[in-house]
């Protein structure tokens, strides 16, 4: 059977198809359009409310993270690795001294190697038997680095600064009286196992050392005055004994002209190592400039000594100084302490 298509119904649904013209292209966009968001703005809604919640529990997380480091610093002074770790990058505040805040991750510096040293050296046990210890290092290291905030503050108004060249060749200078190892594995070896820190703290350590002993040579200017003079006088002729005898300030030496009264060797642990340095530089009869000595012994300050060499064979020496004790840094940093009292924003 052949279908006819003038017969057929196809007329009947092609006159169901709207007709679109240039007058109903608008109206009829509009429509399709209207059918098109019933299913577009439920996924608009959808996206919306994911951003939301994200940035809810981004925003919980935060706060957190932040009552957790607060209370893990400030109320049970936690001093593990991963809080220390947070304080190099958020710097919390642990006090304030002379109108600048020392940072949390200072006191941690400090304290962490305290604990490092005792654990592993002295076997104590913080946790259990030796908590009245670690409250005492904890006082001990909150003092020292708001000490240092002030020591910071004088080298500031002193314009005194110390460069890393100046650290490297005061580890240059140690290094090679044989004070710090015989190479750098051993070296950093000692550092981590005594101390738990790389070379880059080590260094950090010693440029605050060194910024204190240079603090004191600049403010203490009677020590200056009296080292100038007896170097104006030496450089006049005079002799190095004499003035020695009148002058110098060791009590070991000064009767005896300033002679140390033994050979002396680079690695000799009872000589500060810039006099050392200084003796070995000198030829037989010549005399060094002021030289800026660190202590030998803990808790001792830093000297300005003139030396003589007498006899110098490379190996070792023979020599006298002349020995100014400079005043402490501690005398400088409690006057400061007693014109502005440091701000402490934790009690220990």
């Amino acid at each position: 059977m052949t279908l006819n298509p003038m017969n057929s119904e196809e007329p009947a649904v092609v006159d169901k198809v709207p007709r679109i013209t240039n007058e109903t292209i608008a109206e009829h966009r509009e429509e399709v359009l209207k059918g098109a968001r019933k299913y577009i703005y439920p996924l608009q809604h959808s996206k919306h409310r994911i951003v939301v919640v994200t940035l809810g529990l981004a925003s919980a997380a935060a706060v957190t993270f932040l009552v957790y480091c607060i209370l893990g610093l400030y109320h049970f002074h936690q001093y593990n690795t991963f809080l220390y770790r947070v304080t190099q990058v958020v710097p919390f505040p642990i006090a304030k001294a002379d109108g600048n805040y020392v940072s949390y991750e200072n006191y941690l510096f400090e304290l962490r190697h305290y604990v490092h040293y005792y654990q592993s050296q002295q076997q104590l046990n913080f946790d259990s038997t030796d908590k009245q210890q670690l409250e005492r290092l904890k006082h001990q290291a909150l003092s020292n680095v708001i000490d240092q905030a002030y020591v910071k503050q004088l080298a500031k108004q002193d314009k005194v600064s110390v460069s890393g060249r100046e650290v490297d060749a005061r580890i240059t200078e140690v290094r090679n009286q044989n004070r710090l190892g015989s190479n750098n594995k051993v070296f950093s070896d000692v550092l981590r196992d005594y101390w738990g820190w790389s070379i880059s703290d080590f260094k950090r350590s010693l440029k605050q050392q060194i910024l204190s002993e240079k603090v004191a040579a600049k403010m203490d200017k009677d020590a200056n005055q009296k080292a100038h003079s007896a170097l104006d006088q030496l450089r006049a002729g005079k002799d190095f004994g004499e003035i020695a005898q009148a002058v110098s300030e060791d009590p070991g030496t000064k009767a005896n002209g300033g002679d140390f009264g033994f050979p002396i060797t680079k690695t000799n642990p009872n000589v500060p190592p810039e006099v050392i340095d200084a003796m070995f530089r000198l030829r037989p009869g010549e005399t060094s400039d002021i030289v800026l000595a660190s202590p030998v012994t803990s808790g001792a300050p830093p000297t300005l000594q003139i030396v003589k060499t007498t006899q110098n064979d490379g190996k070792t020496v023979s020599a006298q100084h002349i020995v100014f004790n400079l005043k402490d840094t501690s005398l400088y940093v409690q006057d400061l302490k007693n014109k502005i009292p440091p701000q402490i924003y934790t009690k220990l």
